[in-house]
């Protein structure tokens, strides 16, 4: 059997892993070590889609998590395989030959990659895993080698809540260390955030694979987008704890309403740019830099009331690809591509980060205030504040079009139930457009989030998953490292 070393403690992923090892012991060759992490999903507490344009974000990793398995093979192949890919109708063991994913030895540019691991619509979620050692070997120099690896995952899939990070994570870390690569946690979050943007072709931020790889249990991740500066993590008071309920209707970062809100916030910031008489000089196709010593490039930093007062009337609520690419030359956005004959919003999207770091910003200061704070009347005060500025936001991202009937029915029925029920606020997270709901709520409310969950049920006919418990993220949670030893 295989066994664990160190052996894990109140890690039951780690657990699933064994029995899976178990179940597949053909898999891997018993004469060689295992190389094993973890990486968690994340609950998105306060931020969520603004971390493009710069924002604070507040993000809680969760309790569930993936898990990797790596282990050198002598055979020039990429071996991958996840027993959650055949649940989702896919391929459950993709095998990439070392000759096609770097032909003359040298590894293949980011879009040729893409194009490889998206030729087979059941095998194209592998592109988060063989991502990971193409990036290592762009970005650190390291020789591509034939790798097993061997997926387990707990975090549910389109579910706004990260599983993709967590796979990324998760392998990044295993991999680097069966490669002797030495990386820092943001380092490794930089690298698996390049995995999903340029292999994968995802527009995320960072803040996912920041909060997989940087997260500690039991509290807020704080992260400035600026581009992933981490900031002391933000205890959640003994008083309050943080839920998720999963609307049932499944998110995807890569989808078109995410992608579009997140041009118009770019197109945004160009046009401010403009208005200011900042200097754009062409870095690209569609591309522009822009010399930026007001703001240092980022949305987030042009404050609300300037916003008000000076930008928002004399941005347009849309404009079309052709009218603005002819006017403005293109955005600083280098993950985005804008298409000519579509029509993209521009006012909400470039609001929403604007007031959203201000929002963040000020949850994060009255959270250190309730640390502190023992009397209870006061904590349920500025909790219903908490509760408010979680509102706000579910209400900007609806602004931007990037709201469900699910979601806001879930911010509806724990805006009903209400502070005496011991729910302060609800947001959606993440991406939008479906995925979960974050809420607060006093501690020991889980019967309420269950009564809550169960009213959702019964109002539409999705079947919730809902979503507790906090663990650690990959460079706090170790590596482990299995070894086959006759029972």
């Amino acid at each position: 059997m295989w066994h664990l070393e160190p052996a894990p403690q109140r890690l039951p992923d780690l657990a699933q892993l064994l029995d899976q090892l178990s179940l597949e012991a053909a898999f891997f060759s018993k004469e060689r070590p295992l190389t094993i992490a973890r990486a968690p999903g994340r609950l998105d507490l306060m931020g969520g889609i603004a971390d493009y344009s710069g924002s604070l974000v507040l993000e809680l990793p969760i309790g569930l998590a993936a898990v990797a398995a790596v282990q050198a093979d002598d055979a020039p192949v990429i071996t991958i395989r996840s027993q959650q890919a055949s649940g989702l109708e896919s391929q459950a063991e993709v095998q990439i030959a070392l000759a096609d994913l770097a032909p003359a030895g040298l590894p293949l540019s980011y879009p040729q990659a893409r194009t490889l691991l998206h030729t087979d619509p059941r095998t194209h979620w592998a592109a988060y895993i063989a991502g990971v050692p193409l990036v290592l070997a762009h970005e650190c120099g390291i020789a591509l080698r034939g790798l097993r690896i061997l997926i387990s995952s707990s975090v549910p899939a389109g579910k706004g809540v990260s599983s993709s990070a967590a796979i990324e994570v998760a392998t990044m870390r295993a991999v680097a260390e069966a490669l002797g690569l030495a990386l820092d946690g943001r380092r490794l979050a930089i690298l698996c955030q390049m995995v999903e943007n340029l292999v994968v072709g995802a527009p995320c931020g960072v803040m996912d694979q920041m909060t997989a790889a940087c997260g500690e249990a039991d509290a807020l991740l704080a992260l400035r987008c600026q581009p992933a500066e981490l900031e002391p993590a933000v205890s959640i008071p003994a008083a309050l704890e943080v839920w998720g309920i999963d609307s049932g209707i499944r998110h995807a970062v890569s989808g078109a309403d995410y992608g579009s809100v997140r041009i118009g916030a770019f197109m945004g910031y160009r046009m401010i740019a403009e208005l200011l008489g900042l200097t754009a000089t062409p870095a690209g196709p569609d591309r522009v830099a822009i010399d930026d010593p007001q703001f240092g490039g980022y949305l987030a930093n042009v404050t609300p009331s300037r916003w008000l007062h000076e930008f928002r009337d004399r941005l347009p609520d849309q404009i079309s690809g052709a009218q603005f690419l002819a006017r403005y030359g293109g955005t600083t956005d280098p993950i985005t591509r804008i298409d000519r004959s579509r029509t993209y919003a521009v006012r909400m999207p470039t609001e929403h980060p604007i007031h959203e770091h201000h929002r963040v910003t000020t949850y994060r200061a009255l959270l250190h205030y309730l640390t502190f704070e023992q009397q209870r009347a006061t904590i349920a005060a500025s909790a219903q504040l908490l509760g408010e500025l979680m509102y706000q936001s579910h209400a900007s991202y609806s602004a931007c079009g990037l709201g469900s009937d699910g979601t806001d029915l879930l911010v509806q029925l724990v805006r009903t139930a209400g502070p005496e029920s011991g729910l302060y606020g609800a947001k959606i997270t993440g991406g939008g457009s479906g995925g979960t709901v974050a809420i607060l709520a006093d501690r020991g409310s889980e019967a309420m989030i269950q009564r809550i969950a169960s009213q959702y049920q019964q109002l539409c006919g999705r079947v919730p998953l809902v979503i507790g418990g906090s663990s650690p993220g990959a460079m706090a949670g170790g590596v482990f490292q299995a070894k086959w030893k006759i029972a």
